[in-house]
């Protein structure tokens, strides 16, 4: 009896020891800037992982100056680490391409996907003073780029590519102070990528009178991305479709982090996605349809999740 009772306390602190390591878990969780959709996007998720771990895994969500910087410090980070990125540059980084290049480590080869999140959206806003209706009329305007962020790299790109290189006036602003800049007249228009609706898009048509230009089927097959209709009535002010381009964008980690920790990340996702939605109309675009745009690996405990639930995957995928 005595035996018996010595294993069965063993076993209860074994139990407990196990289940204060889960209690313990902790991730870190990198986006964007604060005050940008997708920070926002990383608070939601960090209490929907609280509240449905039931405290078990705590998040911790840290600033970050772009999707290319979160690629970059998954060859230096732990399996605490979590990050956002359009799948796309996961595959550059792996093959030291683009703005990788030069850059490779074969830790990049690490990464894995856990699940999509609202893809990228280019807003170009234009303060209705500046007169701008449509990208021709942006020649002589002084707009704001941003420095670092996909935004900034696709806005310059979009310039190029619609005949505006050189003839824009680029401002030397933060985009965090797009929206003040644009109030007190220091620009003209500012460029931003994010989920729609954008915050500081909202901020902007809410203080000012403002005008998100709206591409040609002709400029959205010279983005090479893909189109996307912002329902008229998302901004202020917007009486009419918003036509532009998109990007889609996912969550990652590295195989250093645990099967079941992948695995309980991606299930408390999909199963709080729902009560998301309820505070912020962004993850209503997410389904299972956009599993489809995650072009790399996933993670083996995110595969065991998909796999229970019924998903398909690619051959690419697992």
């Amino acid at each position: 009896m005595k035996n018996n009772m010595i294993v069965l306390a063993l076993g209860l602190c074994a139990s407990l020891v196990a289940s204060s390591a889960l209690a313990e878990t902790r991730i870190t969780y990198k986006s964007a800037k604060t005050g940008s959709s997708y920070y926002q996007m990383g608070v939601q998720l960090a209490e929907a992982m609280k509240a449905g771990t039931n405290g078990d895994i705590i998040v911790t969500v840290e600033e970050s100056q772009g999707s290319v910087q979160n690629v970059m410090e998954a060859k230096a980070r732990g399996g605490d680490y979590v990050f956002t990125t359009p799948p796309a540059l996961i595959g550059l980084a792996q093959s030291g391409k683009a703005m990788f290049e030069g850059k490779g480590d074969p830790k990049f080869d690490e990464i894995r996907a856990l699940f999509p999140i609202p893809s990228l959206t280019m807003h170009f806003v234009m303060s209705a003073d500046s007169g701008v209706t449509d990208f021709a009329g942006m020649e002589g305007k002084t707009i704001l780029l941003g420095k670092g962020s996909f935004g900034a790299s696709e806005g310059e790109k979009y310039l190029k590519l619609f005949g505006l290189e050189g003839k824009v006036n680029l401002a030397e602003v933060e985009l965090s102070n797009a929206v003040p800049a644009l109030k007190n007249g220091q620009i003209d228009g500012f460029v931003t990528a994010g989920s729609w609706p954008a915050p500081n898009v909202i901020e902007a048509a809410a203080s000012a009178d403002v005008v998100v230009l709206s591409m040609s089927d002709e400029q959205i097959a010279q983005s090479k991305r893909s189109k996307l209709v912002i329902p008229a009535g998302t901004y202020g002010g917007q009486d009419a479709d918003i036509t532009t381009t998109s990007l889609p964008v996912a969550a990652f980690t590295t195989t250093a982090m645990s099967d079941d920790a992948a695995y309980e990340l991606t299930k408390t996702f999909w199963e709080s996605k729902a009560a998301m939605a309820e505070d912020a109309p962004w993850w209503k675009g997410v389904d299972a349809g956009l599993m489809a745009n995650i072009n790399t690996k996933l993670h083996p405990g995110a595969i065991r999740y998909y796999n229970e639930v019924g998903v398909e995957l690619t051959a690419e995928q697992q």
